[in-house]
């Protein structure tokens, strides 16, 4: 596999009333062609920021792009003028919202908000962008594609306007999904058609999909790496397997036990204690030693680097490196 994007160093803040805050601070990955990079975290972290910085959908201000660097196609995104990156956004980049509802203009059909991607980078007449249209909701399984394009966001359910969603985002046969909680809300059932239909999509047209969520069941399920975020940075990054069966990060590790296991003895679930702070007045040293039961002195007085641990492994912990 070749690399399809590769973000060095991106560092996003956010000047408000009570200070600045550093959302995005030193985030560096890279995703492959054809594969799917899950990024994880609690809310707050910098996982969506990090997603919208790259398409430029933050406002600036109060956002502001203090530093890094993106390679896609032969173009650093970050820099991009407006006429260029919208050539980018929904064409070779496309990108799933977290809620259907608010992303769905209501005063606009179906078909029309599809069809708008398709008319503007593929060129085509109203009469062929329809007849796209009504292919892409056959394709994610909305039935009777040709009436649903008459219809509006309201008259369909909460898994329909997913699927009206995924349909608008892969239009164009983009080369990077991003997909942010694409499954937020929907039952269990919903759920699992849709992580399978973008699955099945993704293996026709050898899309990459960036899949940002909470839910360590779906990351379980789709992705070959993972990146974990904390505070605005990456904690731990590592295929699938090792994150889920050899975590070397406190707070990957306490994630993990926090998720209820099926046929599992326990009394009451595990939680991570404490909360996330408050991302304009972090503590000193590590952002996690105040909620981490396994804190040295040294966590409290220095930020951990990234450091690969074992190959493609790599871990921003002062004690997973002395234990090693």
């Amino acid at each position: 596999m070749g690399r399809l994007l590769t973000i060095e160093d991106l560092k996003i803040s956010f000047h408000i009333l009570a200070g600045t805050v550093r959302a995005v601070d030193g985030v560096s990955f890279h995703i492959d062609q054809g594969e799917t990079l899950g990024v994880v975290g609690e809310s707050g972290c910098g996982k969506s920021v990090t997603a919208m910085a790259l398409l430029q959908l933050i406002p600036m201000p109060p956002g502001e792009l203090v530093g890094g660097r993106t390679e896609f196609e032969g173009m650093d995104l970050l820099r991009l003028n407006s006429d260029r990156i919208r050539q980018v956004r929904g064409n070779r980049i496309s990108m799933i919202f977290q809620e259907p509802m608010t992303s769905l203009n209501p005063v606009f059909t179906i078909g029309n908000q599809i069809q708008e991607a398709i008319q503007l980078h593929q060129g085509l007449n109203a009469h062929q962008a329809e007849e796209k249209a009504v292919e892409m909701l056959d394709l994610v399984g909305i039935s009777d594609p040709r009436r649903r394009v008459r219809e509006y966001p309201h008259q369909l359910s909460g898994g329909m306007r997913q699927r009206v969603m995924i349909a608008m985002a892969l239009s164009c046969k983009p080369a990077l999904l991003i997909a942010d909680e694409p499954t937020t809300a929907l039952d269990v059932t919903v759920q699992a058609q849709i992580l399978e239909l973008m699955l099945d999509l993704q293996a026709k047209i050898n899309m990459s999909i960036m899949m940002i969520t909470h839910n360590l069941g779906v990351i379980a399920e789709v992705a070959n790496r993972v990146i974990v975020m904390y505070c605005g940075k990456i904690v731990e990054s590592a295929d699938v397997h090792s994150i889920f069966h050899k975590p070397m990060h406190p707070y990957t590790r306490q994630l993990l036990a926090s998720v209820p296991h099926l046929g599992a003895e326990q009394d009451r679930l595990q939680e991570i204690p404490g909360i996330v702070p408050s991302l304009y007045a972090l503590p000193p040293g590590c952002d996690f030693h105040p909620r981490c039961a396994e804190a040295a002195e040294a966590c409290k007085l220095r930020c951990p680097n990234l450091v690969e641990m074992e190959p493609s492994h790599w871990v921003a912990c002062e004690r997973a490196v002395k234990k090693s």
